[in-house]
């Protein structure tokens, strides 16, 4: 983690969009393991066909950390947005064994968004990722993206669907909770872990799940998202 993310009880409240995607009712599975790919996946080549170009709708770019220079655009797809950066460590939420003020020096016990109960998310075990704060560089929810918001992470040949589970900094972008690194491989310490680059974030318009916890709903419905996505940029390019 770079600098402690925005997480004001207000704020969650202002952010949170009505949820318009039910659960789907699908097996778990570990969650500190990487899915095992099945009959129907999209693969990471797939997903990264389509954000070879950026046709951008942030107005400025975002810096990857603190004092590094501004280069990173949010891009626009049909039905989607995306960005390519690093991936620091998102620790932030319920405190846990990897997950704590011992761990983590800028640990925060609460992340912008909230479990259906009104728990905390615990990064740990569920797959999020961070959105920068409302700016006049770019405002997530001008694309109905925000708390709950499915997100396809791509890296190494790897891809992981997650939610929208915090906000960060409003110049900086490129981070995601320390179970998302776990199930793509990324060294989780929150103190040193992550991925320098290569990591592609894409974002689904107007989809979230009614639980940020339901991993297994964000899975089925980001899985469903990305197979329409491909089928769409192929019917494209015929």
């Amino acid at each position: 983690m770079r600098v402690q993310s925005l997480t004001l009880a207000a704020a969650s409240a202002a952010l949170i969009a009505p949820t318009t995607i039910p659960p789907a009712a699908v097996p778990s599975r570990p969650r500190d393991r990487p899915a095992a790919r099945s009959e129907g996946d999209v693969r990471a080549a797939d997903l990264l066909a389509l954000v070879r170009d950026c046709a951008p709708v942030s107005r400025g770019r975002y810096r990857p950390d603190a004092g590094a220079p501004a280069t990173i655009p949010v891009c626009g797809l049909r039905g989607a947005v995306f960005w390519k950066a690093d991936l620091d460590i998102d620790c932030d939420g319920r405190p846990t064994a990897h997950c704590n003020r011992r761990t983590d020096p800028q640990f925060f016990p609460a992340a912008a968004y909230q479990q259906s109960d009104g728990r905390r998310l615990n990064a740990e075990r569920l797959p999020y990722i961070v959105l920068p704060a409302p700016s006049r560089i770019w405002n997530h929810r001008a694309q109905g993206v925000g708390g709950g918001s499915v997100a396809a992470v791509v890296y190494q040949g790897r891809v992981q669907y997650a939610v929208v589970g915090d906000t960060g900094p409003r110049d900086l972008i490129g981070e995601a909770s320390y179970a998302t690194a776990r199930r793509l491989r990324i060294p989780a310490d929150p103190r040193g872990g992550g991925a320098r680059s290569g990591v592609t974030y894409i974002v689904f318009e107007h989809a979230r799940v009614s639980r940020l916890e339901d991993d297994a709903a964000a899975v089925e419905t980001g899985k469903r998202l990305a197979r329409r996505l491909v089928s769409q940029g192929t019917a494209r390019s015929r």
